[in-house]
């Protein structure tokens, strides 16, 4: 009998208790209203560690290519330094000119086939532009030979009627003189010239590389600079012996030139790809770094301030249930 007033009091008490700690804690937005703050609050949490993962991903691809380049580089360099040693003595034999003046200038434009490594690529066509500027003219002709899909999809935008011959995926393989010496033969073989200009990047250091230009003359130019006492080198010091002709020796001489200064330009320019790569590789692993600083600071400071919603809710329910009571 008592628990049966009991039950029937409790019926009407709890309505009343529980309609005022309801009304004490109610919020002035909307149901609805509250459910989309919530949930872009618990959103906003996970896009932050979404992106915090994403850019770990993206440090430990930035780190696995830093080290792929300089395993490149190490392989590369010792090559590039040893290559110097067969153009210098026709440096020292036929003079190295590049602001003569001829009627048939050929650029020879060396660049990479992948990106990521900084303005090397942009550096070499801009001085290739700066060439074809400085040589044409009335009855003057500027051709251009593009090696590298970097420098071919910049140059075929404004000068693709003037590129005669482009060349990619060179550095597939590892390089070889043979390599490259069918590569000079080529070009020999396509274009007529009075000069060839080949503009590729010299390594100097990891971080360092210098934008270079190499003359190569033709046979015809060399014999005329040699008779009106041109700028060439120690060529006259020296007299031709045996049944070959001055023309004769200084084609062969021409053709041996251009292909040992083309392979010591592309193992120069594939030195100076793999020390820029790593340089921006480096730098983007520091970016990732600083961002994935930030990202946990916001994402601390997101997942902290939404702790603290939830304890003043708590809190702000139980003291109006106490002062319900």
């Amino acid at each position: 009998m008592a628990m049966a007033v009991f039950r029937r009091e409790g019926r009407r008490l709890l309505p009343s208790i529980a309609a005022r700690p309801i009304a004490a804690i109610r919020s002035p937005l909307s149901s609805d209203q509250e459910e989309g703050l919530l949930g872009v609050r618990s959103i906003s949490t996970q896009v932050v560690r979404n992106r915090m993962k994403s850019v770990k991903n993206i440090q430990k691809i930035t780190k696995a290519m830093k080290m792929v380049a300089a395993s490149k580089l190490r392989a590369v360099q010792g090559r590039a330094e040893n290559s110097r040693g067969l153009w210098q003595p026709f440096t020292a034999l036929l003079g190295d000119n590049p602001s003569i003046d001829v009627k048939k200038s050929v650029v020879v434009t060396l660049s990479s086939d992948k990106g990521l490594c900084g303005g090397i690529n942009s550096t070499v066509v801009k001085v290739s532009r700066a060439l074809y500027k400085l040589n044409t003219g009335p009855e003057k002709e500027v051709q251009f030979v593009i090696v590298g899909e970097k420098a071919k999809a910049i140059m075929f935008r404004d000068s693709k009627n003037d590129i005669v011959l482009s060349v990619t995926e060179l550095n597939k393989n590892p390089l070889n003189y043979a390599q490259v010496s069918v590569l000079a033969d080529d070009i020999l073989k396509n274009v007529e010239f009075d000069a060839l200009r080949i503009v590729y990047n010299k390594f100097h250091s990891v971080v360092a590389f210098l934008p270079t230009v190499s003359t190569v003359l033709s046979p015809e130019i060399i014999e005329k600079e040699s008779e009106i006492g041109g700028k060439l080198g120690e060529l006259d010091s020296y007299e031709i012996e045996g049944g070959e002709t001055k023309g004769e020796i200084l084609q062969n001489l021409a053709e041996f030139q251009f292909s040992c200064v083309m392979f010591n330009a592309v193992l120069e320019n594939a030195c100076s790809e793999m020390g820029a790569r790593m340089s921006a590789m480096d730098s983007s692993s520091r970016n990732a770094g600083e961002m994935l600083d930030r990202l946990t600071l916001t994402y601390n400071r997101t997942r902290q301030a939404s702790i603290t919603t939830e304890l003043i809710e708590i809190i702000s329910g139980a003291s109006a249930l106490e002062a319900a009571k």
